[in-house]
């Protein structure tokens, strides 16, 4: 069984699609979702080393702090330090970056379903924790709120997130776009949202 959707637009859409590392499922996000809404009481926990999540009494970020009032691009993809994460999904953000901040967008966000200490060593080992916000869901509860998980266990990962990104403006999205396959990133890249926008 497979799906050729790819770009959500204002459809709420619950097709699964099964491939060699597992199965999916589409997200009850879309096109004008209320992600705040979408995903109640859960936060963010903004990538840093552990003495700075020790200090920080290993505080976590709601998304009405990441969103409200703001112009957000934000993009999941399944895990730091995998091969299409690291390699093709992450740098033509950070490259692009001005371009975004000249389109007015206030932050770039980068989520996994990963610990905030992985996504911080990460981050520093692409050298785009300056240009881009990254952030773990270290329990997956915000990527699993808005449906957008996909069973990696194929390739030893589990539940992960899938790979997509959005444009967020005040919380409401405003474009959406999930890749068909984990392994793709044909949608869900920098130069794609920066049409959108």
């Amino acid at each position: 069984m497979a799906s050729a959707m790819v770009n959500r637009g204002g459809c709420r859409i619950m097709k699964s699609v099964s491939a060699v590392l597992g199965t999916r499922f589409y997200s009850k996000v879309a096109t004008g979702t209320d992600i705040v809404s979408a995903a109640p009481n859960v936060s963010l926990q903004k990538a840093r080393t552990w003495d700075e999540g020790l200090a920080s009494k290993f505080s976590t970020t709601p998304l009405k702090d990441i969103f409200k009032d703001k112009k957000v691009v934000i993009f999941g993809l399944p895990g730091a330090y995998t091969g299409v994460c690291s390699n093709k999904h992450v740098p033509p953000y950070k490259e692009n970056i001005d371009k975004f901040k000249a389109k007015g967008i206030d932050s770039v966000i980068c989520v996994a379903i990963n610990d905030p200490y992985t996504m911080n060593a990460w981050a520093e080992k692409l050298q785009a924790k300056e240009a881009i916000e990254f952030y773990g869901d270290f329990d997956g509860s915000f990527h699993k709120s808005l449906e957008l998980v996909t069973d990696l266990s194929g390739a030893l990962l589990g539940t992960r997130s899938e790979r997509w990104s959005a444009y967020v403006v005040d919380g409401k999205v405003k474009a959406l776009n999930v890749e068909e396959a984990p392994s793709d990133v044909k949608v869900s890249g920098a130069d794609t949202i920066l049409g959108q926008i």
